[in-house]
């Protein structure tokens, strides 16, 4: 209904309030650029393993020019782009999970003698960890879904976003349960929970287990690949919410310009300059006082908690919504289920989640840290109203496309 370029947003402005809406969008643009910076220093890490001696941030640089031609070129060629680096991981997690039941109940690789499911109680016990490492672990979890909700972003620019994102929201779940709860259950099957430490990338074993030589080198291809995705849908997304920040009135005027291409090119350039000069910063950090790059842990750890205000603001603007516009729910074609309850049961989880992270000494400074950015980014909605800025008030839900001409 009504898809937009600031998707959620938009809806946090017109369904909750402005400040909603003002702290998603830079939340969206810090934390892809905090974590596109994070991603192009670990391309640096994957490269040595063919080249040891290429410098970490000449890899980076030529990362991001890359991304950015792409993002640059149209938003077909961001998606070109993006199925290939998602279609290098389906097959590899695939090809893993295939391989893996056959270890777990053929054996092979394993002289034939099947593994079995034994992995999955012993050494401890199932749940070894108990309900507080199950807790502590949900944060990093929560960190492994971030920016899922960009889907919602390319409706704004889709040819039909009504079966488009019907189509991307089903298939997610059937992802979750294959790609990662699949690849998870093999890999806990395969190796005791208590060697996975020792014996580096389970993929990599894996592989290696069966007979599939150049293992290495393949999985340090493929986590190549996933960072070059993780920057480029950041860059795409952050993009997007920077020009709606523009147009809005609520950061310089000149980032909404378009490209013959009809794409946000000013925004572009902002979001990869962010994150080149970050590369740059983390560099010169490292190169002055190895100490000193824990500065940087700092940076990344501010992203964590903004990085989980999209989700909470979705679910809120879904209630108000709903609330407001019982006739459009009456014939839409895509509900949610058990309606309102999940939403409910989302928020108290992603609360819980929050308080966790606090009382685990480990990511408390995370969560110490996104608060205080959140603050100062509400501080900044709040002064913007004081001296006059424009700012948009609640209002009614609207498409508001890009203009089909150059400003």
């Amino acid at each position: 209904v009504n898809p937009t370029t600031g998707s959620f947003a938009d809806y946090a402005t017109n369904y909750i309030h402005p400040l909603a809406g003002y702290i998603t969008k830079w939340s969206s643009v810090l934390q892809n650029i905090v974590v596109g910076i994070s991603e192009v220093i670990a391309v640096g890490e994957y490269l040595h393993y063919w080249w040891p001696n290429m410098s970490d941030w000449i890899a980076g640089a030529v990362v991001i020019a890359i991304l950015t031609m792409a993002n640059l070129a149209s938003a077909h060629a961001y998606g070109t782009l993006e199925f290939y680096f998602a279609m290098i991981k389906v097959v590899t997690i695939i090809l893993m999970i295939v391989l893996g039941m056959l270890v777990i109940f053929v054996g092979l690789g394993n002289h034939w003698q099947p593994v079995g499911l034994s992995n999955l109680w012993s050494h401890g016990g199932f749940f070894t960890g108990g309900l507080k490492g199950f807790i502590f672990s949900l944060s990093v979890i929560v960190g492994s879904y971030q920016e899922i909700e960009v889907l919602g972003i390319t409706a704004g620019e889709a040819a039909n976003p009504q079966k488009a994102i019907v189509s991307s929201v089903k298939s997610i779940v059937w992802r979750i349960l294959i790609f990662y709860i699949g690849a998870i259950f093999v890999i806990v099957t395969i190796y005791p929970w208590n060697h996975l430490s020792a014996i580096g990338s389970p993929f990599v074993e894996t592989f290696a287990k069966v007979g599939i030589s150049g293992a290495a080198g393949i999985i340090n291809f493929v986590v190549l690949t996933a960072a070059m995705s993780g920057t480029n849908s950041g860059i795409y997304s952050s993009s997007r919410m920077l020009y709606k920040l523009s147009k809005d009135g609520e950061t310089y005027k000149g980032l909404s310009k378009l490209s013959k291409q009809q794409v946000p090119y000013r925004s572009i350039l902002a979001i990869s300059a962010g994150i080149l000069i970050g590369l740059i910063l983390n560099t010169l950090l490292s190169a002055f006082n190895h100490a000193t790059a824990n500065i940087f842990v700092l940076v990344y750890s501010s992203s964590v908690l903004p990085g989980m205000v999209p989700w909470f603001v979705i679910l809120l603007s879904e209630l108000r919504f709903r609330h407001a516009n019982p006739e459009v729910m009456a014939t839409h074609p895509f509900k949610m289920p058990w309606y309102p309850y999940s939403n409910y049961f989302t928020i108290f989880a992603l609360i819980l989640v929050v308080i966790f992270m606090f009382i685990n000494p480990d990511t408390r400074i995370s969560v110490s840290i996104g608060f205080f950015v959140l603050g100062l980014i509400s501080l900044l909605f709040f002064i913007r109203r004081w001296t006059g800025k424009d700012t948009p008030e609640p209002g009614e839900y609207k498409h508001e496309p890009y203009e089909n001409k150059n400003e």
